[in-house]
């Protein structure tokens, strides 16, 4: 068995930092170094105040250390490593602009007023299961051991559960509209037309 540094040596680059950046800012509040309010998306300080950090800051928050939070990045670290190894192994730059494309996709729904969030972290990581539970849609996946089900019903499983135990249903539901979106204009419309209109830019391959 691997111990834990082999293991976080062994994510791919972007899963894993994207996680780490998750890990880092919710120990950071927790430990009162930093106030969630500061990185929250606030349209009005964003636009009046011009305190434009808020449109990616708000990304990397997952909430306090809590069951929710543990699920969150157990979930970044199963289903962003099976896509960034799977569908996008070798294409690391195809994989980040998954990401920036989801992240510009759910700051534009948040700024209308009836799908603002504060934190869209769980939304893209929402995002990341949707998009794995499309790809992967015949996996039998066993939900806390008490049911099976096949992947394709997984995002709408976790929504359900979301809403059983009391957490906001918008988070999840940005996420795979988002996810959806992505999908929908990487591989089903370009199935049925032959066109990919959402083709990774270059200026993305040199952040790699």
């Amino acid at each position: 068995m691997s111990s834990p540094g082999e293991y976080y040596n062994s994510l791919p680059p972007i899963t894993k930092a994207y996680g780490t950046l998750c890990l880092l800012a919710t120990t950071l509040a927790q430990l009162g170094l930093l106030a969630p309010i500061h990185i929250a998306l606030i349209p009005d300080l964003v636009f009046k105040n011009f305190q434009v950090w808020r449109l990616i800051t708000n990304l990397f928050f997952l909430g306090g250390f809590s069951i929710n939070f543990g699920i969150r990045l157990l979930m970044i670290a199963r289903y962003g490593v099976l896509l960034e190894k799977g569908p996008f192994e070798r294409r690391t730059a195809d994989f980040l602009w998954m990401m920036i494309f989801g992240s510009l996709t759910l700051l534009v729904l948040s700024f209308i007023p009836f799908f603002w969030t504060p934190f869209l972290g769980v939304s893209l990581v929402f995002m990341l299961l949707y998009l794995w539970s499309r790809e992967f849609p015949n996996a039998n996946i066993s939900l806390y051991g008490l049911v099976n089900l096949k992947a394709f019903y997984l995002p709408w499983a976790m929504l359900a559960l979301d809403v059983i135990f009391g957490s906001k249903i918008m988070p999840d539901l940005l996420g795979i509209i988002a996810g959806h979106l992505y999908y929908f204009l990487t591989v089903l419309h370009p199935l049925a037309t032959g066109k990919n209109y959402l083709k990774t830019p270059k200026w993305v391959y040199p952040l790699i």
